[in-house]
């Protein structure tokens, strides 16, 4: 199969690649580098199944010349929490993005995988979250739910142009994917920056009381999880949770990652939310039903969390020290 991905040099997307070629797929990678500087793909460079191109997916003519030849699309290109701004870019680059892959994808009758997010639950407050549980933002005057809003929209967009447009799109929610390769900024997730701040012995930065908790996936096993989404039929028209269920704090993420990268007692400095732009709401719990993953496709998370930070840290160091 052929398949272009967007957002090919960011995290998912370059681990994803490497997955995508050992498997025999023929990719065309395409990402604006506004958020990498591409040395995530430095090993695939003159792969004879790789070819790669610097695009935005917000460039109707861009992506038609992209998607020429291609079997599926899996689009991964998005902006996420404004935290600091970029509330426009956010919302332009995931609306029009999204909508010009999806106009693309109808030409062709092309294969399409979207990743969205599990920020799209937001609020609400009943647990474990499934593919038919309620989507409950905070309001549009705080900026942080710009990037779910987004998100929303475009899981109505892809499952408007399966249902009216015959195009076979499927959606993949993430949770909190990490491991090699993560943007080493709160882009990447809390892991990221506090790995980091372990490593150089300085006060790892928590976010409010800390209690809020997650549930953090390693990437082999979102690569996985989205493969297996890719290449079933049945995936077709729904939205599938791709998510591991172990509920952490992060404050105790904070801490076990100190335990496995720092030296010495835990050193922790809590944020106020106002350091935000504008005022913003946190999400308190976030865990995943995985109940449709297993029964549709028989994939389960498997990396335990304290084995993928290992591996996680193990990577960072490196580029600490590199």
């Amino acid at each position: 199969m052929r398949v272009l991905v967007t957002g090919v040099a960011g995290f998912i997307g370059s681990n994803l690649l490497e997955r995508l070629l050992r498997g025999g797929y023929e990719v065309t990678g395409a990402d604006n580098l506004s958020q990498s500087d591409g040395s995530n793909l430095a090993e695939f460079a003159g792969h004879p199944h790789f070819r790669f191109e610097k695009a935005d997916v917000r460039d109707l003519q861009a992506v038609r010349a992209l998607a020429r030849g291609v079997d599926a699309i899996i689009h991964l290109a998005a902006y996420k929490i404004p935290r600091y701004g970029n509330r426009c870019e956010t919302l332009e680059v995931n609306t029009q993005g999204t909508a010009n892959i999806l106009r693309v994808a109808a030409d062709g009758q092309r294969r399409v995988l979207f990743a969205s997010t599990s920020d799209v639950y937001g609020k609400n407050p009943t647990l474990p979250f499934s593919e038919r549980s309620d989507l409950w933002l905070g309001g549009p005057s705080i900026a942080r739910w710009a990037y779910a809003a987004s998100k929303i929209y475009d899981e109505h967009l892809c499952l408007a142009y399966s249902e009216e447009r015959a195009v076979p799109v499927s959606i993949v929610r993430y949770f909190g994917s990490y491991g090699p390769k993560q943007h080493l900024t709160w882009w990447g997730g809390p892991q990221a920056v506090f790995i980091g701040c372990a490593l150089k012995g300085k006060p790892l930065p928590i976010h409010g009381d800390g209690l809020q908790t997650r549930s953090f996936t390693y990437v082999t096993d979102t690569v996985e999880g989205t493969l297996r989404v890719l290449e079933s039929a049945d995936a077709v028209g729904k939205a599938v949770n791709i998510g591991n269920s172990q509920e952490i704090s992060v404050l105790d993420l904070a801490k076990l990652i100190w335990t496995l990268a720092g030296e010495g007692a835990p050193r922790l400095e809590f944020v106020s939310y106002r350091s935000f732009a504008g005022r913003y709401e946190d999400v308190r719990r976030r865990v995943p039903d995985t109940t449709l993953a297993r029964s549709l496709l028989g994939f389960e998370a498997r990396v335990p969390l304290v084995e993928g930070l290992q591996a996680t840290i193990a990577w960072q160091r490196g580029r600490v020290e590199g």
